[in-house]
């Protein structure tokens, strides 16, 4: 009776195993995972509006009928990406993802507060070699470090009514995403020091 016991045991306990073992690593051996899918839809460092959800439309899992979706697929290797995503009437959020698809930061209008959010995204590599500059605070400039130099920026702008998503799709294209050279940074930082 105790060698059915510390048998079944064993089973769960290595079935448990298993099964948390194949959860984890499922994506990241998943070849069609939504950077994949998105790659000869979208061009690098740019922003790309997607189709609208239907139910033949299977780009991604769980689209909102009732959202604007654009994205940007990037890569860090080049410099860090300038995004400014103009806020829509009635709600706009942003997610970033990793190449893996995991999730590591998400801003909305609410949040940032203006009707513009824009940022800064870069490796933690090339956000400790900016220079510290003594006028430019942490509340002039959003930056966010990303956990890897590819990934995706996944852009929403809710249309509460069928007749408004022409405006959603509006904001969402007047949206930029680009590599920002050197001389584009220190631009960038000037007028906010000069404030």
């Amino acid at each position: 009776m105790i060698r059915l016991v510390f048998t079944l045991l064993a089973g769960v306990l290595l079935g448990g195993i298993v099964h948390l073992v194949s959860v984890l690593a499922l994506p990241r051996i998943a070849s069609e995972d939504a950077y994949s899918r998105l790659t000869p839809l979208t061009k690098l460092n740019a922003v790309s509006p997607l189709p609208p959800a239907d139910p033949g439309n299977k780009l991604m899992p769980y689209m909102d009928p009732a959202f604007a979706l654009a994205v940007c697929r990037y890569d860090l290797s080049n410099g860090p990406i300038k995004l400014k995503v103009p806020v829509s009437e009635a709600y706009t959020s942003v997610s970033f993802y990793t190449r893996n698809d995991i999730v590591y930061y998400a801003i909305n209008d609410r949040s940032a507060g203006k009707t513009v959010i824009e940022l800064d995204l870069m490796t933690e590599a090339q956000h400790n070699d900016l220079p510290e500059d003594e006028n430019v605070t942490a509340a002039d400039r959003l930056i966010i470090d990303s956990p890897t130099t590819t990934g995706l920026i996944l852009m929403k702008a809710l249309a509460p009514e069928p007749g408004l998503m022409a405006q959603a799709q509006a904001s969402l294209k007047a949206s930029s995403c680009s590599v920002q050279t050197d001389q584009s940074a220190k631009q960038d930082a000037a007028p906010q020091a000069r404030r």
